[in-house]
């Protein structure tokens, strides 16, 4: 059993191989107990503070349910509650709140806020949403793959759109689990050669491959799991209209999933927007994992918090 008690998660890269399958594995083991009635209390008395800069549906459930699951209690902090770095400096917020709660999570807008917030924090920090990563979905997503796949080595798993916070750590998490990454992303939206540095690095290891590419049409070729993203996150609200010009040619329909193999998977972080980044038949259709994925956002989430809380 690894040992993650009092270690912040703000990266998918704050995880080696064995302590991403471990975190997988309970996400899966706690989805079955509790789907037979079995609840674990392990985190009774324990408390988790939500630190809110952006709105969310699934993000905020699913922390409050999996603490109730849990044993404990969640506390939500929105936007005006805090005022991160306007109100209170971020580190004194870090100190305040880590003396007072067993663990954090924070959906923020700049990476370094939650950075910031774990180097000053004593209890551990969970990103649950960073403009550079998006460390809690993605270990969710390797759940529903597990799911269907039994495993991730070799699998090839393509993500279409913005190389943003999602590609980032669907990157990484590939990697790290040897599966064959493609990010298709038109010229100048590609992911961070950062990242491509360190998946490259971590490939080294375990066998997997990184390719970004601008060609849709052979990035989604025999894809076993075919990924896509809103074209504009929050805070780009600007760009709308201009994305919506440029990403049209990557838009998921049934062309694109009739590339992949027949077995192959639909998955999408949501919200999605029908008829921009995929349409409804997609992510509506018989291929699509979406809402399989949404609650696998509890579970894996369950599995955080027991493995750097308890």
């Amino acid at each position: 059993m690894i040992d993650l008690k009092g270690k912040s998660i703000v990266s998918i890269d704050d995880l080696n191989t064995e302590e991403l399958t471990q975190l997988i594995d309970t996400s899966l083991r706690l989805k079955d107990e509790l789907y037979v009635g079995e609840f674990h209390e392990v985190l009774r008395g324990k408390t988790l503070g939500m630190i809110f800069e952006k709105p969310s549906l699934r993000t905020r459930v699913a922390f409050e349910t999996a603490m109730t699951q849990l044993g404990g209690h969640a506390i939500y902090l929105g936007p005006n509650d805090i005022k991160l770095g306007k109100r209170e400096t971020t580190e004194d917020i870090a100190k305040v709140l880590s003396s007072m709660v067993n663990v954090i999570m924070a959906r923020v807008f700049a990476h370094k806020t939650v950075e910031d917030l774990a180097r000053y924090s004593k209890v551990p920090v969970i990103n649950a949403l960073s403009d550079f990563e998006h460390p809690t979905q993605i270990i969710g997503d390797m759940l529903t793959i597990k799911e269907k796949f039994g495993g991730f080595r070799g699998l090839k798993l393509t993500f279409v759109g913005d190389g943003n916070n999602v590609a980032h750590s669907l990157m990484l998490a590939g990697a790290k689990l040897g599966m064959h990454v493609v990010v298709a992303s038109p010229k100048g939206y590609e992911p961070s050669t950062k990242i491509v540095k360190r998946c490259d690095e971590i490939s080294k290891t375990t066998s997997a491959t990184l390719e970004v590419t601008n060609d849709l049409e052979s990035a989604a070729s025999g894809a076993d799991v075919i990924y896509t993203d809103v074209w504009a996150s929050m805070g780009q609200e600007s760009e709308i209209e201009e994305r919506k010009r440029i990403f049209a040619p990557y838009q998921v329909n049934s062309k694109v999933m009739s590339l992949a193999k027949p077995t192959a998977i639909f998955l999408h972080c949501l919200p999605a927007h029908y008829g921009d980044e995929v349409t409804e038949e997609v992510g509506h259709g018989p291929q699509s994992a979406i809402f399989q994925e949404a609650e696998n956002r509890l579970h894996s989430i369950k599995a955080m918090l027991v493995h750097t809380t308890r």
